[in-house]
């Protein structure tokens, strides 16, 4: 069973092992470096995800818990300048396939 929300997931040892492997990941990536907050700038929240991962008979192999940031809490001016995607225009695709 999947838990909803992190105080769900600490009562089973499996998804609170499955949490410290995500963590692990985070460090040996060096994904982040903890700095200071500044005063005017509130930081971004994170969110625990969890899924149960399955086979073929849908038997549970293993629980994966994702730590992600809540990015769209962000504001335009505040938390950011400018964003930009990559994304390509329909004609430049309809070129590259013809």
């Amino acid at each position: 069973m999947e838990p909803k929300n992190v105080k769900e997931a600490m009562t089973d040892p499996a998804w609170i092992e499955s949490m410290q492997e995500e963590l692990l990941q985070f460090k040996r990536m060096d994904v982040w470096v903890l700095v200071p907050t500044p005063d005017n700038i509130s930081p971004l929240t994170l969110k625990w995800l969890f899924k149960n991962k399955h086979d073929e008979e849908q038997t549970v192999i293993r629980n994966k818990s994702r730590l992600v940031m809540r990015g769209y809490r962000q504001e335009k001016g505040i938390d950011f300048e400018e964003s930009f995607a990559p994304v390509a225009r329909m004609e430049a695709i309809r070129i590259f396939l013809a």
